[in-house]
């Protein structure tokens, strides 16, 4: 946890039991954090929800292409003897780009950049 949302916290404890003067307008200028975000914090402290780690951590994207596809996408091109471009329009289902990331990702691309 980055240590301005530890101050937050603790200004914003500090707050709640009139400890302190200051307005959640300078307790937001102090962290840097925006107003309605330590309203948020506020809320979560006095309902003691703090959540220290992110929702989505060490979640997939919702758009990964899935591990089968990708072993399908690698067989078909291996068998054919098609551009990346051309392939593309045969398979379809996935963009350019995606496709691409895939074969180069399984070293099926050769890299012919030019030195500089």
């Amino acid at each position: 946890m980055s240590e301005d949302r530890e101050q937050a916290i603790q200004l914003i404890k500090d707050k709640l039991c009139n400890k302190s003067l200051l307005s959640y307008v300078d307790i937001a200028r102090l962290t840097n954090y925006h107003p309605k975000y330590i309203l948020k914090l506020k809320k979560d402290i006095i309902n003691d929800n703090i959540n220290y780690i992110h929702g989505n951590k060490n979640k997939k994207p919702a758009n990964t292409i899935p591990l089968l596809e990708e072993q399908k996408i690698v067989n078909l091109y291996k068998r054919s003897n098609a551009s990346i471009r051309r392939f593309c329009k045969f398979y379809g289902k996935r963009s350019y780009s995606c496709i691409y990331n895939v074969l180069k990702r399984n070293g099926l691309l050769n890299d012919d950049k030019k030195p500089l």
